[in-house]
């Protein structure tokens, strides 16, 4: 959080809740093909740390980035890329593969590439664990093209992740394809065209929930978990109005005056969000407007999604102790 010229903390975004944001879609690295006029180089580059070999016959620089989710992704969007160069059939990357393509969020992403193809992959092709072969009659309106790799739509990877990934995580990839533009229309007639397929019940429980106003992953984790837990149904970026100023409130219940943020490490890590320690200062003066105002506000970080059934405990504590007043 930023604060104003006289000190006092300011809402966190000026984008309000729900609003449109785009994805970032992926940039997905250039390989390096294997060839015996390449050898040395390769070896050398290898040698170097500048070279990775990801599969056989294709190398790529290393997977970089801060914090461990971070490389995950580069390393998956590594193997997408050597994957991509090696098959000669047609295929499209699919499920989880096709949402850190697009640039929706995920929630401990499996190193497992999805790919879906028209026909059922033979006996020699199901053996390879890192790599997922779904086949079915994929329609053309459900292909397209991520930075020069082919790959399922935005709309097609929401109901494909929210059939076959835990709840949780195929809700953060359907919350944030919303805000980043998939047509929910085009979502319900996929679905519905699934049938009584694997997952469908799964799917349209999940996809109920899905809500454009989640500013985070663990915030839609968060609101899974109410949900799972018999929680009452909170309300994503609530908008109050303090003696301070007015906030957005990540999950509340604006009933009982009972509120949840979601602190992610990040938030006090510098960067983009400022200095870490006027930032904790500004936390601290909204947390007591709040206060004043006669909310309470219960504070949950990474580590406490974990263990639902504990987060979830503590929120109805608050709950239950507003209702009996």
């Amino acid at each position: 959080m930023t604060t104003t010229s006289s000190g006092q903390p300011r809402r966190r975004s000026t984008v309000r809740p729900g609003d449109r944001r785009d994805l970032e879609r992926a940039t997905v690295p250039v390989p390096t093909r294997f060839s015996e006029r390449r050898r040395a180089a390769i070896r050398r580059r290898t040698r170097d740390g500048v070279l990775e070999r990801v599969r056989k016959g294709v190398y790529l620089p290393p997977a970089r980035g801060d914090g461990v989710a971070v490389r995950r992704r580069a390393d998956l969007l590594r193997q997408i890329r050597a994957v991509d160069v090696r098959l000669d059939l047609e295929h499209w990357f699919s499920h989880t593969s096709a949402a850190v393509l697009h640039g929706c969020w995920t929630w401990r992403l499996s190193d497992v590439v999805h790919l879906t193809q028209l026909r059922p992959p033979n006996l020699e092709q199901s053996r390879d664990r890192t790599l997922r072969r779904h086949w079915t009659d994929l329609p053309v309106r459900d292909r397209t093209e991520v930075s020069g790799v082919p790959a399922t739509t935005l709309e097609r990877t929401v109901v494909d992740c929210a059939r076959i990934l835990r709840p949780a995580r195929g809700l953060v990839v359907a919350d944030s394809a919303i805000r980043g533009g998939a047509d929910p229309t085009v979502i319900g007639m996929i679905l519905e065209e699934c049938g009584r397929r694997r997952g469908v019940v799964q799917a349209r429980e999940v996809l109920e929930l899905a809500d454009p106003r989640s500013e985070s992953p663990g915030e839609t984790v968060l609101r899974w978990i109410a949900h799972d837990e018999g929680l009452p149904t909170p309300v994503p970026g609530f908008d109050v109005e303090t003696d301070r100023g007015r906030f957005w409130l990540d999950l509340a219940w604006p009933e009982w005056k009972v509120a949840v943020e979601f602190d992610g490490a990040v938030k006090y890590s510098g960067g983009a969000y400022g200095d870490p320690s006027a930032r904790i200062v500004a936390e601290k003066a909204r947390q007591d407007a709040l206060e004043e105002a006669g909310w309470i506000v219960i504070r949950v970080v990474w580590q406490d999604l974990g263990d639902p059934a504990g987060t979830a405990e503590r929120i109805r504590r608050a709950l239950w102790s507003r209702a009996r007043r």
